[in-house]
């Protein structure tokens, strides 16, 4: 679908803690890092990457914790982005510490906090009014309540001729609950962007290329994601394109996934194929691996 109208993101917000450490972590003891608290979270990174790539109009719809819901409604808006923030009365803000190495890459230790209790009664088929594309991010699927919302919300796009896109997130949460079942939670989606350890744990492929053609004969898009080494695109079983990234100094990799997704988002609504929209997103998570944290 090209021309006008809005993103709608369904997904996260997180505090990350973000700690790049320059030398292998001591056990039992101190190991200097550089420490920064900032907004983050898969689904909210997308929308901030889609607004900087030039879409003009982005919602996201998260829950949160009453605890820093105003510091997060106040970062997106700053970004760009409309947030539709439901406050949990209970749980906390999902939280990250995002551990990151010499070398740029990240472990991640989650606590998903109010995130996952995102529940079918926060949605309404009214917030598809204006909406060109949704987007859903992947930790959705990985808890009973905020998987109901997501097929609620993938049920409702599909019944409106909303196309609608996933990013499964997580190879270790998608290891959890397995290939099969994410699958059939996805049914219906116009489109799939896994990185390459995503796409083998739901083929079973090694080969990147052979993953995204399998994965595109169960939803009909499907960019698989390499990090330095670009993207590959399939559709209809076949793979139709490989786009290189550009080359860039990596700082920290977190959010580059988030930052390939946004930018892909941001040129498919504005009429881009498939192709450009790829290439779009390798310059945007080139660029994302260059700063700090998960957000432009």
């Amino acid at each position: 679908m090209t021309g006008s109208g809005a993103l709608l993101v369904v997904g996260d917000v997180v505090t990350d803690v973000v700690a790049r450490h320059r030398t292998p972590l001591a056990p039992a003891t101190d190991t200097a890092a550089a420490i920064r608290t900032l907004p983050g979270g898969a689904g909210a990174n997308v929308a901030c990457w889609a607004a900087c790539s030039g879409c003009p109009d982005v919602r996201l719809l998260a829950r949160v914790g009453t605890d820093a819901a105003d510091w997060h409604d106040r970062a997106l808006r700053e970004a760009g982005v409309r947030p539709l923030l439901v406050h949990d009365p209970e749980a906390p803000t999902a939280s990250v510490i995002a551990l990151v190495g010499a070398d740029a890459e990240r472990t991640f230790l989650t606590d998903s906090g109010a995130a996952l209790r995102l529940a079918p009664e926060d949605w309404s088929a009214e917030l598809l009014a204006g909406v060109a594309r949704v987007h859903l991010s992947g930790y959705l699927f990985f808890a009973d309540v905020s998987r109901a919302t997501a097929g609620r919300v993938l049920r409702d796009a599909r019944a409106a001729g909303v196309p609608v896109s996933v990013d499964p997130a997580s190879a270790g949460f998608l290891a959890g609950l397995g290939a099969e079942p994410f699958l059939a939670a996805v049914g219906g989606a116009e489109c799939l962007l896994p990185n390459a350890d995503e796409a083998r744990l739901l083929t079973g492929r090694t080969d990147p290329g052979e993953a995204a053609a399998t994965l595109s004969r169960r939803v009909p898009l499907v960019a698989v994601t390499l990090g330095a080494g670009g993207a590959v695109l399939a559709a209809k079983g076949r793979v139709t394109a490989r786009l290189p990234a550009p080359a860039a100094r990596p700082v920290d990799s977190t959010g580059a996934g988030d930052a390939f997704t946004g930018a892909f988002l941001a040129a498919r609504l504005a009429g881009a194929d498939p192709a450009d929209a790829v290439a779009a997103g390798c310059r945007a998570g080139a660029t994302a691996v260059t700063r700090v944290g998960g957000r432009p």
